[in-house]
């Protein structure tokens, strides 16, 4: 077989630990995992003996589903590159990658220590077939995987005495699997939204998709990117009291920041919907969305925090008050993050010409139009 004709079969070991319980590390070193791989052969023959013609690649660590699935598929990727440059001569029919002086070879496959705590650790796995037979064998592996794809009695003895940990369940899953039951986990929590937009990004990035939040923020997937409504824009399209706007806005922050947290876990970048006239910017833990200039005429810029009990910091407006004490809202930014807010008022001290002081409203300020603003009067 050569490298070059090789289609990849992505496949993922899952194990599912006893509640409470963690592994004491992420990777497994290079003998450890030479010794998993013959173990894993060995299982996949028995549930697919034709896998015999394939060339079986394994990355010894331990990733979360959210590393995994990701733009490009990066882990599965690098493990292909990885598998397709050792010659044939020197490995048969599998070759394993683990750990040396506490490093994975390539950077995408070091699994973050940060998201190592899930109920589910996936190792990678990837089988090269040729062209005349990737098809057939891929269709095996998606059907007898579903049905009889629990790991063998030696492998997952070998796991928990390696690992350190009891395991409940270690089973084999296709790529397609591990989507499938994603988009499920993702549904039961009502982010089916966020699933349409991954999906998107996974399988069909070259196309556009657009959905709605579960309490209405408009979404929208193109070009490796995720476009959000602004908050403030869509607190506009909200009718009712100002009691009812004012909690439906914090409700919708609190949304936004979920969907940034998964988001970003992801890999896949968020940045806030553009409008006529109006200058965005996303950075690292927070949204911007600029509304106009400063006058000379006005005051200083002034900071003012909008607050929501149990959300903290939900939106930080820049205004200028002018000598009738009219407020005039310059900026709006939305703090995704609590150590984002530091860096975002540094930004807008620096924008905006003005102190990074930051005035606490204690609440949701909203203007007589009903739309997110600032108070008329002057803070001492």
């Amino acid at each position: 077989m050569e490298a070059q004709t090789l289609l990849a079969l992505p496949v993922v070991l899952a194990l599912e630990p006893v509640a409470g319980e963690t592994a004491a590390r992420v990777t497994l070193s290079r003998d450890e995992a030479a010794e998993l791989v013959e173990l894993i052969a060995a299982d996949l023959h028995a549930l697919v003996p034709q896998v015999d013609a394939a060339r079986l690649a394994l990355a010894g660590a331990l990733f979360d589903q959210v590393e995994l699935l990701r733009p490009g598929f990066p882990v599965w990727a690098t493990l292909d590159e990885l598998a397709r440059r050792v010659p044939r001569a020197q490995l048969g029919n599998v070759v394993a990658f683990g750990s040396h002086e506490g490093h994975m070879p390539a950077h995408p496959l070091e699994p973050s220590p940060v998201l190592a705590d899930g109920p589910m650790r996936l190792l990678p796995l990837s089988l090269l077939a040729p062209p005349e037979l990737a098809e057939a064998l891929s269709d095996q592996l998606e059907i007898q995987l579903v049905g009889r794809g629990e790991a063998g009695a030696r492998t997952a003895d070998w796991l928990m005495r390696t690992l350190g940990i009891r395991l409940e369940h270690v089973r084999y899953l296709s790529r397609n699997d591990l989507l499938a039951l994603t988009c499920v986990q993702y549904e039961h929590v009502n982010l089916a939204s966020l699933w349409t937009l991954l999906e998107a990004a996974l399988l069909t990035p070259y196309r556009a998709e657009s959905t709605l939040s579960a309490r209405g923020l408009t979404l929208h997937y193109a070009d490796g990117m995720v476009e959000a409504q602004s908050p403030s824009q869509w607190l506009v399209t909200q009718r009712g009291e100002t009691a009812q706007r004012v909690h439906a806005f914090a409700g919708i922050v609190f949304e936004l920041r979920q969907y940034a947290a998964l988001l970003d876990a992801h890999q896949l970048p968020l940045r806030l919907q553009a409008v006529a006239g109006q200058e965005t910017l996303a950075a690292a833990g927070y949204l911007l969305e600029t509304l106009a200039a400063a006058e000379p005429g006005y005051d200083p810029p002034t900071l003012f925090a909008h607050e929501a009990p149990g959300l903290g910091v939900v939106a930080v407006s820049v205004a200028q008050r002018s000598a009738a004490g009219v407020a005039r809202v310059l900026a709006h930014a939305y703090p995704l993050q609590p150590q984002a807010l530091g860096p975002l008022l540094a930004l807008l001290a620096e924008r905006y010409h003005t102190a990074a002081d930051l005035h606490a409203l204690g609440r949701i300020v909203l203007d007589e139009h009903g739309r997110l603003g600032a108070p008329a009067i002057a803070l001492h």
